[in-house]
């Protein structure tokens, strides 16, 4: 087993049988511990790293873990970013494996009123940042203004987004978008069907 899969089998035992990041039993800390000591080497995750030129960025399933969570290896195209979007309502925990990535955080949108949103913070995430983010914290894009692609490691907890779907904000006027689903580009380091991402 190389450190990677550890670290995927550690990620999982730290779950355990609880519902997430919300039950009392699993601490942020410990899973950003995890995610701190794992050293990148691409030779380990890139099997996972599926890219497409014309996407922002691709969703990688690795692993369900209890069924509670997803870990997800995220390729970010060089010049494009996620829109402004919340989280379903889960947490999220995410190591910078490759590259260098921008974190835009904006506040929710207050009331009907259209208005352009306001940034709240920004900050490089560079590599092997480990960052935190849940809905209670606000919204967010991703940016790669990098020349070469970037790849991110995501935990997911519990796995609304990919249930459910999640909220996307339009910057100019914080008009909400429901994405009815976020769908995976490929699924244990295996191509999804063109069909399936749609």
């Amino acid at each position: 087993m190389n450190p990677f899969e550890k670290l995927v089998v550690d990620i999982r035992k730290a779950l355990g049988p609880s519902s997430g990041l919300d039950s009392d039993d699993v601490d942020v800390e410990d899973l950003t511990h995890l995610m701190e000591r794992y050293v990148s080497n691409p030779k380990e995750w890139s099997p996972y790293a599926l890219s497409n030129d014309n996407m922002g960025y691709t969703r990688n399933l690795v692993d369900e873990g209890n069924g509670k969570a997803n870990l997800l290896i995220l390729v970010w195209t060089p010049g494009k970013s996620s829109p402004i979007h919340d989280h379903g309502n889960a947490h999220c925990v995410m190591r910078i494996l490759h590259g260098d990535l921008v974190e835009t955080r904006y506040d929710f949108p207050d009331g009907d009123e259209e208005k352009p949103m306001e940034i709240r913070s920004e900050q490089v995430l560079k590599e092997g940042t480990v960052a935190y983010m849940a809905d209670e914290l606000g919204l967010h894009r991703v940016s790669n203004g990098g020349s070469d692609y970037a790849v991110s490691l995501h935990l997911y907890t519990p796995p609304n987004v990919a249930r459910w779907g999640c909220n996307v904000f339009n910057p100019s006027t914080g008009n909400k978008t429901h994405l009815s689903k976020c769908k995976n580009y490929s699924v244990y380091g295996q191509r999804v069907d063109e069909q399936n991402l749609k």
